[in-house]
């Protein structure tokens, strides 16, 4: 956490600083940054600001080149002298740690539906191709071998869908989500990874190929496994809901 955010004599803050990996980093009108107004490994040190596109010493930075969810803009943002006046700051000072992680567990539960849409879409996708795609004389989903994918990938499908909708239920309802939103993410984010591998290996060659959907989604499902918390960090928040 290196973008700081100094108090002013008005009340005000400057930030300086830089923030990686932004979604809409160019091209988003508002952005909530959490910059450091107390010490560095302080959890209390951490506040939120509003930042508004047009505000001095705020631009947007290098655009990330990515491997796939090309149609989403990641980019950097840059702070610069940038001048916040005290209404700008969200919620109290101190407490952008604690907003963060209450918004993490609702963005878990829809990382895991992004998840579960690609998944459908990859094994849509296999489906449809094994029922046209024949080999020695019948369609290749009637070879054990690719209609025992095909059961994985439906199985590992629904139960990353009851573990997505039971999260956002939680959710709805107003309760505790920390470890089940985990759950969902880990789950449907590498069953949306395995589900795409195994759809390009049903396409075979015709996978590896920009002719049909399969390379995209196999593409896009692995940043699901990265964002809003890799997978070794829904593992870790889980292991601590149980061990407490």
């Amino acid at each position: 956490m290196r973008t700081v955010a100094e108090k002013q004599a008005d009340g005000g803050y400057m930030l300086n600083g830089a923030k990686n990996f932004i979604t809409h980093g160019i091209s988003g009108e508002v952005a909530v940054v959490i910059a450091r107004t107390g010490e560095l490994l302080d959890s209390h040190g951490m506040t939120a600001f509003i930042v508004e596109r047009g505000d001095e010493g705020f631009r947007g930075g290098k655009k990330e080149d990515k491997l796939g969810m090309r149609a989403s803009e990641t980019a950097e943002i840059i702070f610069e002298n940038c001048y916040l006046p005290a209404d700008r700051v969200l919620g109290e000072v101190g407490e952008g740690f604690i907003q963060s992680m209450k918004i993490l567990d609702g963005g878990r539960i829809s990382i895991a539906a992004l998840s579960l849409g690609i998944a459908k879409g990859a094994m849509d996708a296999a489906l449809a191709y094994s029922k046209e795609r024949e080999q020695f004389g019948k369609a290749i989903s009637r070879f054990q071998s690719i209609a025992f994918k095909l059961s994985d990938m439906a199985t590992e499908i629904e139960a990353a869908e009851l573990l997505t909708r039971n999260a956002g239920r939680l959710k709805d309802a107003g309760e505790p989500v920390t470890r089940e939103s985990a759950m969902a993410k880990l789950y449907a984010s590498e069953t949306s990874v395995r589900v795409a591998n195994e759809a390009v290996q049903i396409f075979g060659g015709y996978g590896f190929t920009k002719d049909y959907p399969v390379e995209k989604y196999y593409r896009d499902c692995k940043l699901c496994t990265i964002g809003e918390g890799t997978s070794e960090i829904q593992r870790l928040v889980i292991s601590r809901t149980l061990l407490k």
